[in-house]
């Protein structure tokens, strides 16, 4: 009789404990999405430490890039015009986060023929528009520039090919000066130094600008 009365008092005990053990796992499970919550905070934290909006970070995307190009461009007249490139100088635009953006760029070039040597010309103006077409995606003013070169090339191989042929004339032909230079020589002539005179009138200018 004794062992069927001490029955009932271990069954209480077993089912009182179960509600005590499932509450404490339903805590923890709890507390698991709170901490992976704050983890994702912290991350969106460093990578926007100023807390910009959407449309900012846009911006903000948009104008790194602008910069990384312009610069690329312009470094890349820089290379190939060498000693006739000057330095580089840029116009910034503030970003979202208080940083400044490079959003245009040019580089001074020296297009100015060289005074009486066409073949010196011939090989600057060479220089001068491949400095032109180097970058990926030459501008209007780049394309300007290019042009510009060749034509003075053009005309310094006109005035060379004039000269070679003076030397080759032992005397003077029909149509050719007292001096043996034929008139389609002079005109060459006449049209390079003019070309020079344009090119150092009284601003001094001679330079040109690649954008």
């Amino acid at each position: 009789m004794n062992v069927s009365s001490s029955i009932p008092a271990i069954f209480p005990v077993v089912s009182g404990a179960s509600p005590t053990v499932s509450s404490t796992v339903s805590s923890a499970e709890d507390a698991a999405p709170e901490t992976g919550f704050a983890d994702n905070q912290d991350k969106d934290a460093r990578s926007n430490p100023q807390g910009l909006d959407e449309a900012q970070l846009k911006q903000l995307a948009e104008l790194k890039a602008r910069d990384r190009e312009v610069r690329a461009h312009e470094a890349a007249h820089q290379a190939v015009g060498g000693q006739y490139a000057g330095a580089m100088s840029f116009t910034f635009q503030r970003g979202p986060d208080g940083a400044q953006y490079a959003v245009g760029g040019e580089v001074p070039i020296d297009v100015a023929p060289v005074a009486g040597d066409p073949q010196a010309t011939i090989e600057k103006m060479r220089i001068v528009r491949a400095a032109a077409m180097a970058p990926a995606q030459p501008s209007a003013q780049d394309r300007a520039v290019a042009a510009q070169a060749m034509q003075t090339m053009l005309q310094a191989q006109s005035e060379l090919a004039a000269g070679d042929d003076n030397e080759q004339s032992d005397s003077p032909a029909a149509g050719s000066d007292p001096v043996g230079q034929t008139a389609s020589g002079r005109q060459a002539s006449e049209l390079y130094q003019s070309v020079f005179a344009m090119q150092n009138d009284a601003s001094g200018a001679i330079t040109s600008v690649f954008a």
